[in-house]
């Protein structure tokens, strides 16, 4: 029980929940933004 503990403490450790919150929030965004047609690109025709 103690090794499993210090494995969920390595892959829960606060660099890789940060990580993984940044990840969901990008994957967010590009589902949210993702029917949008992009006009940035059709601003020079």
């Amino acid at each position: 029980m103690r090794s499993l503990d210090r494995v969920f403490r390595i892959i829960f450790s606060r660099e890789n929940l940060y990580a993984l919150l940044i990840c969901l929030i990008l994957i967010a965004i590009l589902i949210l933004t993702a029917d949008q047609s992009p006009q940035w690109i059709y601003q020079g025709f």
